[in-house]
């Protein structure tokens, strides 16, 4: 429940920020990249070593793959039909293709299905949405932010991520079942827990409230697909194509209707492609989502 309570906070502290006089907006460059290069990389040495593997946790490491290639398919689809530059689409296949498993997500799942949900939850957002991000979400950034750029710039970009580089050295050793020293790992989660304050921050110094913004329509189509449409397909596939239907199934679904991911939101801002519809798919989403939320608990009760 405190996650729940900083992202408002800080979200809200970078919007009364933004009417500072000399206040330096700009800093959300500096917050994003702390994120990025330093947070992200911290939390991937800290859970993933810890994870256990076995055949049934692929049905929620598959939620995030099949989500932001759905993401991929759809907005490509439909801003080809109406002649959406290659920015827009770019944005809206991360921002809706990426959810926030960790943040809203832990916190969420770990109050409805105690620690043993949690265990759920961390398959979901490690192996699943934190290396889609870092190898697909990078691809796209790249991509859709510079044109037709060849594909060892694009090989360079992923495999010097630092967050991916992070994320390979601790799989391999969570293959020989190896983990740091309690110290350095109270010191990775430490480092980890830092990512929401900054990261809400970086989104509330870049949010607007602008009526007249040409956004909204794409604001809507965003959290269309990411609070109701990726929610439902993964009901669909798991309960419905391939009938299952227990606790790790619920979870999953939950966590297909989580809000954008906010480090989404800053992957995809940093690259240039649309900042301001950036902000607002977490701006907005984060709230909105509460509501789904409520439905889609509703629901997975059933199964």
């Amino acid at each position: 429940m405190s996650n729940l309570i900083l992202i408002f906070i800080f979200l809200f502290l970078g919007i009364i920020l933004q009417q500072v006089k000399g206040f330096p907006l700009s800093i959300y460059k500096v917050l994003n990249k702390i994120v990025i290069y330093i947070c992200l990389p911290a939390l991937a040495l800290y859970y993933i070593p810890k994870i256990e593997w076995n055949n049934k946790l692929l049905f929620p490491i598959a939620v995030t793959w099949i989500g932001f290639v759905v993401s991929y398919l759809f907005f490509n689809f439909i801003g080809n039909r109406f002649g959406w530059s290659k920015k827009l689409k770019g944005c809206l296949i991360i921002t809706a293709g990426l959810g926030n498993t960790s943040f809203l997500g832990f916190p969420i799942i770990q109050s409805l299905y105690g620690q043993e949900g949690l265990k759920t939850a961390i398959l979901v957002d490690q192996p699943g949405t934190f290396v889609v991000l870092s190898t697909l979400g990078i691809l796209v950034a790249t991509i859709y932010s510079t044109g037709s750029p060849s594909g060892l710039d694009i090989a360079k970009k992923i495999f010097f991520f630092p967050p991916f580089i992070t994320f390979m050295l601790a799989c391999i050793m969570n293959v020989f079942n190896l983990d740091f020293h309690k110290y350095i790992q109270l010191a990775f989660q430490k480092v980890g827990l830092a990512m929401t304050p900054l990261a809400m921050l970086s989104v509330g110094l870049q949010l607007r409230f602008d009526r007249k913004s040409q956004h909204w329509k794409f604001l809507g189509l965003g959290l269309l697909y990411k609070l109701i449409l990726t929610p439902a397909l993964i009901y669909l596939l798991y309960v419905v194509v391939l009938n299952q239907n227990s606790k790790t199934i619920q979870i999953a679904i939950l966590e297909a209707a989580m809000a954008p991911m906010i480090t989404a939101s800053i992957l995809a801002s940093s690259h240039g492609l649309k900042p301001r519809l950036s902000s607002m798919m977490i701006g907005f989403g984060i709230p909105i989502s509460f509501i789904s939320l409520l439905f889609w608990y509703y629901v997975v009760q059933f199964i």
